[in-house]
């Protein structure tokens, strides 16, 4: 082979790599952009979930109020009051529902990143189940928007043993 042969031999390699570092690059940055969409598309429900928070957490005590009215109201007579709280407290929990608010479980150990301890009371429970509720706690999705107020299990107190007199 002459030497010229051989330098377009080389020339025709050089040529055909290089439109394929061009496809990878192509290609490199079209997954980038696929991933900012994505991105994007994540931060604006995350956005959407904190501007419904600020609500949900106003609407939140108006629920614990029709609950301590229907409380109350079982004690009376009152039936059609019942009914009408009873049926204002189911839409306005249904509504919250809707929109993704769950009521925090409380069932089980103390866990505080969704419960509030108010208060340990000693008791034969496992030490730190939950054994009240005082208020109720509710999340947005997987966000805490009000941690449950919980009274949690302690060990039982210690009994003094009687002492004998010598």
């Amino acid at each position: 082979m002459t030497e010229e042969h051989v330098q377009e031999e080389e020339t025709e390699q050089v040529e055909e790599e290089q439109p394929a570092v061009e496809d990878d690059r192509l290609l490199r940055l079209a997954a980038d952009f696929e991933n900012y969409k994505k991105r994007a598309a994540r931060e604006r429900q995350e956005y959407v979930q904190l501007a419904n928070e600020r609500l949900i957490g106003e609407l939140i005590p108006i629920l614990d109020d029709l609950e301590r009215a229907l409380a109350a109201a079982e004690q009376h007579q009152e039936a059609q009051l019942e009914e009408g709280v009873r049926l204002v407290h189911s839409s306005l929990a249904s509504l919250l529902a809707r929109h993704g608010v769950k009521p925090i479980d409380t069932d089980g150990k103390f866990d505080p990143y969704v419960h509030e301890a108010l208060l340990s009371q000693p008791s034969e429970a496992e030490e730190g189940s939950v054994l009240d509720v005082v208020q109720k706690g509710y999340k947005l999705g997987e966000r805490v928007v009000r941690p449950a107020r919980v009274v949690v299990a302690a060990p039982p107190a210690p009994q003094e043993e009687p002492e004998l007199d010598a």
